[in-house]
């Protein structure tokens, strides 16, 4: 299955009440009509991540297709140019982004949705080839992660080989999803020995100079 992830900013001037009500109901009613979808994720940033400033983004939202050639078809259904026709509402489309990636599951346990999923948009370090990339992310630091007693769940979201062909750089080379009972185990989790050897590890093959984070509540819309 082909995942697009949506890196979403709001609109310019957009209250955030207002924003998250907007994506999570009208868009959201207008996506569920869309015919194809296998999975449709919205995942709001906590308003704690606002304390300091604007977050990178203010959530992010993940929709599930057969394949390329059907998410390709869906696009040009009426319903699908609904869909994007709105997000010019309550998006800012400068400051958003779209990754079409492959998933893969980590570490693979239950979640709800009382849990706080961490979001990290990473880049490969630089000079370093996309497939040696992806390999020892997936391979040799995946791994490190899953060993993380706290963590419930870790998922990486490759970006597809072909989207490096037409010769445009993404937005990040993938992204990491990790399920936590709350905040404070997220904290508990940072002194941890096996979360120490995933810091270690991540100059190997990550850009710290590009890298950036959210850490939001999931709302699973179908």
């Amino acid at each position: 299955m082909v995942k697009a992830i949506y890196l979403i900013k709001r609109k310019s001037g957009m209250e955030l009440e207002a924003f998250r009500n907007y994506w999570l109901t009208t868009h959201g009613e207008l996506a569920l009509k869309v015919p194809g979808l296998r999975k449709y994720v919205q995942s709001h940033t906590l308003l704690s991540g606002y304390k300091k400033g604007e977050p990178v983004f203010d959530g992010i939202a993940e929709v599930w297709y057969d394949d390329t050639n059907a998410m390709r078809q869906i696009a040009e259904l009426p319903e699908a140019r609904a869909v994007n026709g709105d997000g010019r509402e309550f998006m800012d489309m400068g400051a958003s982004a779209l990754l079409l990636t492959h998933e893969h599951v980590i570490k693979d346990g239950p979640v709800n949705p009382s849990m706080v999923k961490f979001v990290a948009f990473a880049t490969r370090k630089p000079g370093m080839d996309v497939e040696a990339y992806q390999a020892y992310w997936k391979e040799h630091h995946g791994p490190l992660a899953a060993k993380i007693p706290v963590v419930h769940r870790y998922v990486q979201s490759h970006v597809l080989i072909s989207g490096y062909r037409s010769g445009v750089t993404p937005r990040y080379d993938g992204i990491a999803e990790t399920w936590f009972d709350n905040t404070a185990a997220m904290r508990v989790s940072e002194t941890t020995p096996e979360y120490r050897a995933v810091q270690a590890d991540e100059p190997n093959f990550i850009d710290p100079g590009n890298y950036a984070f959210i850490i939001t509540k999931e709302h699973l819309m179908l």
